[in-house]
């Protein structure tokens, strides 16, 4: 399964997250991919894609961050995914 993982932090807590992103990497859980990670320039927030079929991994790793950061994870799917669900609620607005 694909997950958003989007986050932010304040300033008060800025140094302590580079800190620990500069030590760590910030490295997931062993077996959660990520798939990328992108930060906004000139925001203190960012968002990743991550992959994976145990769903806590993805709370373990927002749990390890969440002293320092605010963290919201949305369920995603891919167009290929989610094209034939939209055809079929487009069929049953139309029947």
């Amino acid at each position: 399964m694909l997950f958003i993982i989007h986050w932010s932090f304040t300033p008060q807590t800025r140094n302590a997250a580079i800190a620990r992103f500069l030590k760590t990497g910030g490295a997931p859980p062993a077996n959660l991919k990520v798939l990328g990670r992108w930060h906004a320039v000139g925001h203190q927030q960012g968002f990743g894609v991550v992959e994976t079929d145990d769903l806590a991994l993805v709370q373990k790793w927002v749990l390890d961050w969440s002293d320092l950061m605010t963290m919201e994870v949305f369920a995603a799917m891919t167009d290929t995914d989610i094209g034939p669900l939209l055809g079929a609620t487009l069929s049953q607005t139309n029947a």
